[in-house]
């Protein structure tokens, strides 16, 4: 879509970086750039382990999605499944891991659907979202103090809360939109795999497809 070579001037190269805080799974760094006119500026940003997110379909073209409280904008939100990638963790594993242990599902098959940068202004997390289907139940493992609900909806409802600005969570509406098209046609479905499949061979998304 666009001329890569031309977009050199548009780049910033680090100089040095601090890290200024360090969380339970996240860091803050600080960072001295140079962009191509020699000017220096002061970025900081978000270092984040990556997560995946996941779409589980049923036999009825149902989707599973979450009702939970998230406490930085004190609202409950309705999202698709979803979690943080475990250091060296492909994320298809961490995809597994978080149907099972948030949903208490298992998945005979998955899909990959695409690859987003939830905020590029101020962090690296990068998010792969999974279709999956073939599915049956496990137990669930929630997180200490993690509390949601589950429930089976429609891909219609999703494409009506979106209209209605009722579902701002941008994994869920991102995913959402994808699943309209494919539901009418306009987007081919991606081909499902075994997840050990996708283990051997990770979806091949890069700097250069950005």
């Amino acid at each position: 879509m666009f001329d890569r070579s031309k977009e050199g001037s548009l780049e910033e190269t680090c100089l040095t970086s601090e890290e200024v805080f360090r969380g339970h799974f996240f860091s803050v760094s600080r960072d001295q750039v140079a962009q191509i006119d020699g000017s220096m500026h002061q970025r900081e940003y978000i270092k984040h382990p990556g997560a995946a997110a996941i779409v589980p379909i049923n036999e009825q073209g149902q989707v599973l999605i979450e009702r939970q409280f998230r406490y930085a904008p004190r609202a409950v939100f309705t999202e698709f499944p979803a979690g943080k990638r475990d250091l060296g963790e492909a994320t298809i594993d961490t995809a597994v891991r978080e149907l099972a242990e948030e949903a208490g599902y298992q998945a005979r098959e998955w899909a990959f659907l695409t690859r987003i940068y939830p905020a590029i202004g101020f962090a690296d997390e990068l998010m792969d979202i999974w279709l999956c289907r073939g599915l049956s139940t496990v137990e669930q493992r929630l997180d200490e103090g993690e509390r949601l609900q589950l429930h089976w909806v429609t891909i219609g409802s999703l494409l009506e809360a979106i209209a209605q600005h009722q579902l701002p969570d941008v994994k869920t509406q991102i995913a959402s939109l994808w699943l309209v098209r494919m539901h009418d046609g306009l987007a081919a479905w991606p081909t499902f795999r075994a997840a050990s499949y996708w283990k051997a061979n990770p979806p091949k998304i890069g700097r250069a497809h950005v």
